[in-house]
């Protein structure tokens, strides 16, 4: 009875051990983290292309205000691609095209709906294959930005939230406007 019970015993703590979730965890890679990294660009991107798809042509210089100080839809989209180029560069090291560093937000021939979504695609293609063509060894190493110290790694987490504030940012434009916003697209 005693070895019965000892069986028992033995078998409970074998199977608990062998259904333990840290035995059948997988180490998450530095590989695994760019890969998932290079995929939610690829979503932002197709998700950013939504928004620009949403809004009608005519409404790209709308304001959710009439206020001077604030952007018009046209222009939050520039500044969302501008950010795009400048903080992944900074986190990467990657030249961006000359074009990134101008005045494009208070250009009104850069604000048609044509030349919007075309600069702001190309930003994301810019991210996208700035992540992939990353060094891996090189993300812990610091840059400065705006006086502050980070990783290279955090400064691309910086862009992605950069461009996520943006993007929802417009939302309110597109509601203002009358029009549905896209749906969330989280995966």
């Amino acid at each position: 009875m005693k070895n019965m019970f000892s069986c028992k015993i033995f078998l409970v703590i074998i199977l608990t051990a062998v259904s333990s979730p840290k035995i059948f965890a997988q180490a998450l890679s530095v590989d695994d983290i760019k890969a998932q990294m290079v995929k939610d660009w690829e979503r932002a991107k197709a998700y950013t292309d939504e928004y620009l798809n949403t809004m009608p042509a005519d409404k790209f210089t709308f304001k959710a205000v009439p206020v001077d100080s604030v952007r018009n839809f046209a222009q939050q989209m520039i500044h969302l691609a501008q950010g795009n180029y400048f903080l992944m560069s900074k986190a990467t090291g990657d030249a961006p095209p000359a074009f990134a560093n101008s005045n494009l937000e208070h250009s009104a021939s850069a604000q048609t709906k044509d030349s919007v979504t075309y600069y702001v695609n190309a930003s994301y293609d810019f991210c996208i294959n700035a992540v992939k063509n990353s060094d891996l060894s090189k993300w812990g190493e610091k840059v400065k930005i705006f006086g502050m110290e980070t990783t290279r790694y955090a400064m691309m987490i910086k862009t992605f939230e950069h461009q996520t504030h943006h993007r929802g940012q417009t939302t309110i434009y597109i509601r203002v406007a009358g029009i549905k916003p896209p749906q969330e697209k989280l995966f």
